[in-house]
This record gives C-alpha cells, structure tokens and sequence, in this order.
C-alpha cells in the first residue's frame, strides 16, 4: 500500500503529466512561442521538486539503511550511486 509521501508523489506526476499535454495542445493549436516556453519551464521546475524528494526520500531510507548495516561494501554501492546521479544532473 503505498505511503503518504508516494501518493504526493504520484499526485504531482499525474499533474505534470497534464501539464505536458497542456504544451502539446499549445504547440498544436500554434501558440505564442514565450507561452509554450513558460509552461515547459514550469515543468521543469515541477520535475525538479519531484526529484529532489525522490532523492531525499533515498538518502534519508537506503543510504542510512545502508550506514546502519555496517557493511561496507553496502555504503560504496549506495555512495557511487549517489556520485552517479550527482554526475548526470550536473550535465
């Protein structure tokens, strides 16, 4: 049964979702360019806010899972992964 914080989640993917049919209504019909772009920049930031509570929610969940198990191996995994994904974004 998913958590309170999976259905914000799912809830602010579902109103993306929307908003991205909403540019491509825009882009069909031919509106204003600055209008589109507006839009598409408020997706943006959308996407941006999901991300970083996905990401906090791994931090604060599986990296610390993986410090409590005292297993290093387990912390060098969950710590390339976060190295990883620091590395795409920053691209």
């Amino acid at each position: 049964m998913p958590t309170e914080k999976h259905k914000d989640k799912l809830n602010r993917l579902r109103r993306i979702e929307g908003q991205v049919r909403g540019i491509a209504s825009m882009v069909e019909e031919e509106r204003y360019c600055m209008d589109i772009l507006t839009q598409m920049q408020a997706v943006k930031s959308a996407l941006s806010k999901v991300e970083n509570q996905i990401l906090k929610d791994h931090a604060a969940c599986c990296v610390a899972e993986a410090i409590a198990t005292g297993s290093e191996a387990e912390q060098k995994e969950k710590f390339d992964e976060l190295v990883e994904l620091i590395g795409k974004v920053k691209r």
